[in-house]
């Protein structure tokens, strides 16, 4: 009976590994042929490759496409009334910066969300991926009062968000929380409270934003103290939690707002909070009584380029400007952001007023685009800015490049899965620059820009665009 019982197991088992095989090579024949250029991950025989080499040894993979292979390519697409008299496109080899196709490649245009690339860049650069924000709470100048200052977080909750969003950003109820152990270790069980956004200068709107963009859930007025981006809950709460797609109306007055949030925090920790809540100035000398940090800097790019977080782009361009010593206002750190892309060898072709690409007054070229991609994908930056390329969205995966998520909704294959990029739109631009693996597994930086798009006409005009991206994933380019 015993041996019976062993010959039955022995035999099931085997049947049911001849199933798993054979369901397995099923599957494989469903799979893209490109998901064959994968390598499957093995224990290396020598020094593993440093970061900033990877994309610089892919991008040498394969052989350049030429440039009439480009043109064959592309130019059937860029020739489509959809997207419009004004329109630019570029590809270039990110290894060697050289220019492999253009059409309008030095014409400025406004490069909507694709902004972000440049805020990135420069943010990655001069803070470091590993740079993080400190919101605290000081003494205030009179006895008895305490001063919330805000860091320029942009990543700041109020309360805890769900513990499936990535990165956990700090919150204004672990710092409450901090700050009433504080107290209570002084003796005292009350305060009054003031809260500080002088972190932060200038007009809250930038040049080009109508009060629309606020009304329609694009983005908050700007101040170095936020919580959830401005983002509220139908109850008119702070929402806690990230997510892209809520167009509800934002706070009108955040850092109001969020002081208002921490008040109600020190009041459940046993904390009363004694007169009005008002904004002031913490004095320069007072010893910080609780903080909390922001997550690093290279999780907070991804999370802005993945879901095109306007509010965070603003605050990381003004963080650029307090490190360049310049004001952290729009104009300040437009200046910040061009001056850092110039010391890395990007000069001219752009022309910023804001960080998030909302104001139809910015202007960048194709060509400055696709070099700022193409930086940094490259192996002279060691590594600091590969956030920003990691971080952009995949074509028919992640982000605003995930089907639903924008008007750049392509996920055909070859495209699909090999197609990096950030997004970008507004009423009349459509926009999208990343990199791309082509056919013989060449790494390409690129840039696909129009302006004056016809009326209604967007998702057409990023459908083309999408077609090209498409189209360069898809070919080998080795035509005449």
């Amino acid at each position: 009976m015993a041996n019976r019982l062993r010959v039955t197991t022995v035999i099931t088992l085997a049947m049911i590994n001849v199933f798993t095989l054979g369901a397995g090579a099923a599957v494989a024949t469903l799979m893209p042929a490109r998901l064959a250029l994968w390598n499957i991950p093995r224990v290396a025989d020598r020094p593993p490759a440093v970061a900033d080499q990877v994309l610089a040894g892919a991008a040498a993979s394969g052989p350049l496409p030429t440039s009439g292979g480009l043109s064959a390519a592309l130019s059937g697409i860029l020739s489509s009334t959809a997207l419009g008299q004004q329109v630019g496109a570029v590809v270039i080899d990110p290894s060697s910066d050289r220019v492999l196709f253009a059409r309008g490649a030095s014409s400025p245009l406004p490069p909507a969300s694709t902004a972000k690339l440049a805020i990135s860049v420069a943010a990655l650069d001069v803070l470091g991926p590993s740079a993080r924000f400190t919101t605290r709470v000081t003494a205030g100048a009179s006895p008895g009062s305490i001063v919330l200052v805000g860091g320029g977080d942009p990543t700041l909750a109020a309360g805890r968000p769900p513990a499936a969003d990535y990165p956990q950003p700090a919150t204004l109820k672990s710092l409450a929380a901090s700050t009433a152990r504080a107290l209570r270790a002084q003796g005292r069980t009350s305060a009054r409270l003031g809260y500080d956004t002088s972190l932060f200068t200038g007009p809250q709107l930038a040049p080009g934003w109508p009060m629309e963009y606020v009304t329609t859930g694009n983005v908050t007025p700007i101040s170095a103290l936020e919580v959830d981006q401005g983002r509220l809950t139908l109850a008119g709460a702070p929402q806690d939690a990230d997510v892209p797609g809520n167009y509800r109306p934002r706070s009108t007055d955040p850092a109001a707002q969020a002081a208002a949030a921490f008040a109600a925090f020190l009041a459940s920790d046993g904390i009363r909070v004694t007169g009005p809540v008002s904004q002031q100035v913490a004095p320069a000398s007072a010893a910080t009584m609780a903080a909390v940090t922001s997550p690093p800097l290279s999780a907070i790019v991804g999370w802005m380029l993945r879901e095109s977080n306007n509010v965070i782009a603003e605050d990381l361009a003004r963080q650029v400007a307090l490190r360049e010593g310049k004001p952290a206002s729009f104009s300040g750190a437009a200046t910040a952001v061009t001056g850092v892309l110039r010391t890395l060898g990007i000069s001219g072709g752009i022309h910023l007023v804001d960080g998030s690409g909302l104001s139809p007054q910015d202007r960048i070229a194709p060509a400055t685009l696709a070099r700022v991609v193409g930086l940094a994908a490259g192996a002279a930056v060691q590594g600091r800015l590969r956030a920003a390329i990691t971080g952009m969205p995949v074509m028919g995966f992640s982000g605003t490049l995930a089907p639903g998520q924008s008007v750049f909704s392509g996920s055909a294959a070859p495209g699909l899965g090999v197609v990096r990029a950030k997004t970008g739109n507004l009423s009349t631009v459509a926009t999208l620059a990343g990199l791309v693996y082509d056919a013989s597994g060449r790494v390409l930086a690129f840039a696909f820009m129009t302006n004056n798009v016809p009326a209604a006409g967007l998702q057409q005009a990023a459908d083309r665009i999408d077609a090209m991206a498409t189209a360069l994933a898809g070919c080998g380019c080795r035509g005449k």
